[in-house]
């Protein structure tokens, strides 16, 4: 059987758009597990919104800024951005239209990401919906909402020099550097800043405040990082967001658990816990408690203790063990070792579980049914009970993190 040139024309052009979109479904399916370990639908997705659509307010000591919508929509996201203005974003903190943007955007980090998997997100994002989503203009104070003094901050703090591997180091050390330090953008939680609100130098990965919720100190400090973890326990941390008797993921780390942490690969997820346990020793912040309390039932007759026996220890238990799930497990965790109970509060008015978990690893919220004065005693008896820090929480205190956490 012989073919014509047109058929033989046609096979060979229907072969070769086949490929080209082979190719592009590899590159968006790259770039989607790539936005994952960037985690970028957490802080471009506001709560019950659509996914990518911006709005995300971040609370500044001089003001607001909001995530800007990163969907494909020309008139209110990125769809009319050209690879180059992506990558402008991404590596020197420059938008489209010449703005420059704050630090909050972790263009510090991503600045070590290579231009081919900066586009493969870009190619990812672009392939979603459009959404159209006009976010709220930002209300920063002056001299803070003058864009123009970002040029000089880059000049200082910036370097926009992409990842180099270490050669005295492992594959797998390189790897997860890479992960933690570019797109993972971890220190920016969990480094304190400075004056500049850039990242100190002086103390990686020492732990910091942010929004309100307390980003632990995770280098390999065996006290107060997570220098005592197994790299088994990190990897259980990373995927499902708890490892007994060390920690839990709430909050701000809870959501980046469910958006990015648990999506990527067990490789890069070891990856990432020998990076961290090989890290400088940073002796700051809470340490881990190291006393756990007996099993014997505390009846003091004092309200907190009250509270605890009616409604925590069924799920708690009185030594901090847990007992319907690991994850319920308090001994052991920085939670209940702050003095000023920064993520306990949390915890208490906002409750506790990502989307799909189980109802044994789920934990209500107990800001409407509850006082202020009782979730003082409750998380005080908590602190004291659980921790050595000697931590007393007052009324005020639960007022103020309502006022903080919308609950």
């Amino acid at each position: 059987m012989h073919l014509s040139k047109s058929v033989i024309l046609g096979l060979g052009l229907a072969a070769s758009a086949l490929s080209v979109q082979a190719a592009d479904d590899e590159l968006i399916a790259r770039g989607k597990y790539l936005a994952a370990a960037a985690d970028c639908v957490a802080c471009h997705t506001v709560p019950g919104g659509k996914p990518f659509a911006g709005g995300v307010e971040f609370k500044l000591p001089f003001g607001s800024l909001y995530s800007p919508n990163i969907t494909p929509d020309k008139a209110t996201g990125i769809g009319d951005w050209t690879d180059a203005d992506f990558l402008g974003a991404l590596h020197e903190g420059v938008g489209k239209d010449g703005k420059r943007y704050y630090p909050a955007f972790p263009y510090t980090s991503y600045t070590l990401m290579p231009d081919d998997e900066v586009k493969a997100i870009k190619a990812y994002l672009f392939s979603l919906e459009p959404v159209s989503n006009t976010v709220p203009e930002n209300t920063l104070s002056f001299p803070y909402n003058q864009r123009w003094g970002m040029f000089f901050w880059n000049l200082v703090f910036h370097d926009n020099e992409r990842f180099k591997p270490d050669p005295n180091q492992s594959e797998e050390w390189n790897r997860g550097a890479y992960l933690v330090e570019g797109p993972g953008h971890c220190g920016e939680c969990h480094t304190p800043r400075n004056f500049a609100q850039a990242l100190s130098s002086s103390q990686p990965l020492a732990g910091n405040l942010v929004q309100g919720w307390q980003a632990y100190n995770i280098s390999s400090d065996e006290t107060y990082g997570i220098g005592a973890w197994s790299p088994a326990e990190l990897v259980s941390y990373f995927s499902k967001g708890y490892a007994p008797g060390k920690g839990v993921a709430s909050g701000p780390m809870g959501d980046v658990v469910n958006h990015s942490l648990r999506h990527l690969t067990p490789d890069d997820l070891s990856a990432i816990a020998t990076y961290l346990l090989g890290t400088p020793a940073q002796a700051a912040g809470i340490a881990r408690p190291e006393v756990v309390p007996d099993a014997t039932p505390v009846a003091d007759g004092a309200l907190g203790s009250k509270l605890f026996a009616g409604n925590c220890a069924g799920c708690h238990a009185w030594d901090g063990s847990g007992t319907q799930s690991p994850i319920a497990a308090l001994g052991g965790l920085k939670t209940v070792n702050d003095p000023a109970g920064t993520n306990l509060l949390g915890i208490l008015l906002r409750g506790h579980g990502g989307p799909g978990a189980r109802v044994d690893q789920q934990m209500p919220s107990f800001a409407a049914g509850y006082q202020d004065a009782e979730l003082a005693a409750v998380g005080s008896f908590v602190l004291q009970h659980f921790g050595q820090s000697g931590g007393s929480l007052s009324a005020e205190d639960v007022a103020a993190k309502r006022g903080n956490t919308g609950h």
